[in-house]
C-alpha cells in the first residue's frame, strides 16, 4: 500500500520530510493540506486529534513527528540515501544537529513569525528580542562547526540536512543571517541546491504570499 503523507507544501515541517521522501525517490500519496483538499484535513484529524503535520499513514497505521516519521522511514521503507548513520556515535551527532536545528533555529523562528501574527497589544517584544539573540548565538555556533564541514553532521546528508534546510530557509527571511557569517550562508545555498530540498522550495513557491512578514524577493 503507497504511504500517504499529509503536510502542508508551505511548512518548514512538512518540507523536512518532503526532502527526505525526495532524497529517496520513495513514492507517497501527497495529501495535501490546501483548501483544494479540504477532505484532508478531516482525514487528518481522525488519525491525530492534535491536528499537527506532518502526519505519515503507513497501511493504516499514522506516524507523527517530522524525525520521527523520517526515522521511521529509515527502518521500514529505506532508499539509497541512509539519513541516519548505521554507527551509533555517528547517529547521535546527527540526532544533536537535527535537535539543534528544531530548538534553537526553528523554535526562535517561529516564535517571531508567530508573534507577527497577533493583534499588536497582544505582541511579545521581549520574547521576540529573546528569540532573536537565540537566532544570532544559534548562526555564530553554526558558523564555528561549517567551518570544516560540507554538512550538518559531516561529509553525507543526513536526517539534519532534512531539518537544516527549511529552518535556515525560512530563519533567513525573519532575522537575517550576518553577511560576516560565510560558513552559514554557504551551506545555506548548498541546501538549496540539494535537488531533494529545491523540490519541496519550488512546490511551496504559489503560497509565499501566506508569510506573514512577507516573503522577501530571493530565493
Amino acid at each position: 500500500m503507497t504511504l500517504q503523507l499529509y503536510a502542508h507544501p508551505f511548512s518548514s515541517y512538512c518540507q523536512k520530510v518532503l526532502t527526505a521522501l525526495y532524497e529517496n525517490g520513495t513514492a507517497f500519496d501527497y495529501c495535501a493540506l490546501t483548501p483544494e483538499r479540504p477532505q484532508s484535513m478531516r482525514e487528518l484529524a481522525e488519525f491525530w486529534p492534535m491536528k499537527r503535520f506532518p502526519l505519515l499513514v503507513d497501511d493504516g497505521r499514522p506516524v507523527m513527528e517530522a524525525t520521527v516519521i523520517i526515522e521511521y522511514l529509515g527502518c521500514f521503507h529505506p532508499g539509497p540515501v541512509r539519513l541516519l548513520p548505521a554507527d551509533p556515535r555517528a547517529a547521535l551527532d546527527v540526532r544533536w544537529m537535527d535537535r539543534f536545528f528544531d530548538n534553537y533555529v526553528a523554535t526562535p523562528q517561529q516564535k517571531i513569525v508567530f508573534d507577527a501574527m497577533r493583534a499588536a497589544p497582544e505582541r511579545d517584544a521581549c520574547g521576540v528580542a529573546d528569540a532573536r539573540a537565540m537566532l544570532d548565538t544559534s548562526y555564530a555556533y553554526l558558523d564555528r562547526l561549517m567551518a570544516s564541514r560540507e554538512w550538518a553532521a559531516g561529509d553525507a546528508f543526513s536526517l539534519a540536512d532534512c531539518g537544516a534546510a527549511p529552518f535556515l530557509f525560512y530563519a533567513d527571511w525573519v532575522h537575517r543571517i550576518d553577511a560576516g557569517l560565510a560558513n552559514v550562508i554557504a551551506y545555506r545555498k548548498r541546501l538549496l541546491a540539494r535537488p531533494s530540498f529545491a523540490c519541496a522550495v519550488e512546490e511551496a513557491r504559489p503560497y509565499r504570499g501566506l508569510f506573514p512578514l512577507g516573503a522577501p524577493d530571493r530565493d
